[in-house]
């Protein structure tokens, strides 16, 4: 008997591989209703996530042994729903899953979780602190690393110094120079992690130097927070108002060492202005400590730059940078520096937490700083970022009425807030989730009560995401002021 024969014999099968598909479990009459109802199915529970590429219809047809109009109908029906599309040469790919059926809000995540709250699932994402990832230079970093490739040697490949590349270290201190008026040696500069590692390593060394008690900003940073909270330091909050950090509380709060962000403060985007700068380094000539994490410092639109502390006060202060908001957080690349006192239980720290960081890597970042890659960059993505600003700004004056915006100048968020409003903002911020748009309530980021707001990532997505997460979160606002009223 021959194969074909064999194949159409008693007990041939008539199921695809694809997802086990069986056609005999269709029901009479209704073949293409079951096929696009597995197909939509598998979408919405990931077995077929977005990217995924559907079979040929004419290969699955020959499988189910099925007419190929009937795949090509289902398939057209997942492509009206906008869940699969048409690629040319690449066939029908998944494009997007289908809305979750009506149910309760999602819980936003309380108590620090800001980790958890960037896994839970939403259609836009205005959450702060990203910036447009799909900006970041790929011809420009790839050129540099085919470059610092051709050129490194055998030895190149192993164990880096802990402290980080020479190499890389010289950049820092001459993008510093140029861009911060910071001028450091690059026998000063400490490669980390990111200014969540900076943090980290500090909370670790300051004990031994007799800190134990370091004020934060409130509102500030609630990563930030748990960094030197979860090294075991004792946390206390300073108000900040439209000078930045009150430094008549920060000397009443009797901490030894003070974490701000002066030259965009997060999440109220002031500037610490020139007394309390003068005040601040006055504090800290007295035995203080200052750490300054230069967050936003780049990206401002419609104010002058702003020098660095760690410019005007070198051993008073620890400055830690990165290029997380310049080009991805996944780099995990940034800079440490710190007083001379500090710098070798610094270095120390950072050797038995993880050796350094991957050589290579910042071999490329130092080739980007000293081509001026990376300043070319930056003025293209302040172009853009600015844009996006601009959009959300008139989407906020359309959209949120009552809304008062803060820190439009400079950065990638705002800060609203509804002031006189009584309901919590993370009930606003619930509503929005089941919504479908992901965003901080600004609540999280306090220590003491104040009036309910909203932190609003405004440079990830393109101006059509922002303007219609914005109208979702005005139709969230008229829910929660009608809940309260009930």
């Amino acid at each position: 008997m021959s194969r074909s024969n064999e194949g159409t014999a008693k007990g041939s099968k008539t199921g695809s591989d694809f997802l086990q598909l069986d056609i005999g479990q269709a029901p009479p009459g209704n073949r293409t209703d079951w096929l696009a109802g597995r197909l939509r199915a598998a979408i919405a529970d990931g077995t077929l996530p977005v990217g995924s590429r559907l079979p040929a219809s004419r290969v699955l047809a020959a499988e189910l042994r099925v007419s190929r109009g009937l795949v090509t109908e289902a398939y057209q029906r997942l492509a009206e729903t906008g869940q699969v599309a048409g690629r040319g040469r690449a066939g029908t790919v998944v494009v997007a899953a289908p809305p979750p059926p009506p149910g309760p809000a999602p819980a936003v995540p309380r108590g620090g979780l800001v980790d958890a709250l960037r896994a839970v699932p939403c259609r836009i994402d205005l959450s702060p602190g990203v910036p447009d990832l799909t900006a970041f230079p790929r011809a420009a970093w790839l050129q540099a690393e085919r470059r610092v490739l051709a050129a490194l040697t055998p030895a190149d490949f192993g164990y880096g110094n802990p402290q980080g590349a020479p190499a890389l270290r010289e950049a820092v201190a001459g993008w510093l120079a140029r861009n911060r008026g910071i001028r450091a040696d690059p026998g000063e500069v400490v490669v980390v992690a990111g200014v969540a590692q900076a943090l980290g390593l500090l909370a670790q060394v300051l004990p031994g130097a007799g800190v134990r008690r370091v004020a934060v900003e409130d509102p500030g940073s609630l990563g930030a927070r748990q960094q030197l909270e979860h090294g075991g330091l004792d946390v206390v909050g300073v108000p900040v108002d439209g000078a930045g950090l009150e430094v008549a509380g920060l000397r009443a709060s009797g901490a030894q060492a003070v974490l701000l962000t002066p030259a965009h403060q997060f999440p109220t985007g002031v500037v610490l202005d020139g007394e309390r700068r003068r005040d601040l380094l006055a504090w800290a000539a007295g035995g203080g400590l200052v750490l300054e994490d230069d967050y936003d410092a780049e990206h401002r639109y419609d104010r002058a730059p702003v020098p660095a502390l760690r410019a005007l006060a070198p051993e008073g202060v620890c400055y830690a940078g990165s290029v997380s908001k310049l080009l991805a957080p996944a780099l995990r690349l940034g800079w440490l520096l710190v007083p001379r006192r500090l710098r070798d239980p610094v270095v120390e720290a950072k050797r038995y937490a993880d050796l350094g960081n991957p050589v290579l890597a910042q071999l490329v970042l130092a080739r980007l700083m000293e081509s001026g890659e990376l300043e070319r960059h930056l003025r293209f993505v302040r172009r853009r970022h600015r844009r996006r600003r601009d959009a959300m700004l008139r989407a906020v004056a359309e959209r949120l009425p009552g809304a008062r915006v803060h820190g439009a100048a400079a950065g990638l968020h705002l800060m609203v807030t509804f002031d006189g409003a009584s309901f919590p903002d993370t009930a606003l911020a619930e509503a929005a989730l089941a919504l479908g748009v992901k965003t901080h309530p600004l609540s999280w980021h306090r220590l003491r009560p104040g009036p309910p707001g909203l932190i609003l990532g405004y440079a990830a997505g393109p101006v059509s995401e922002i303007e219609e997460g914005v109208a979702v979160l005005g139709r969230a606002l008229r829910e929660c002021r009608q809940d309260h009223r009930r």
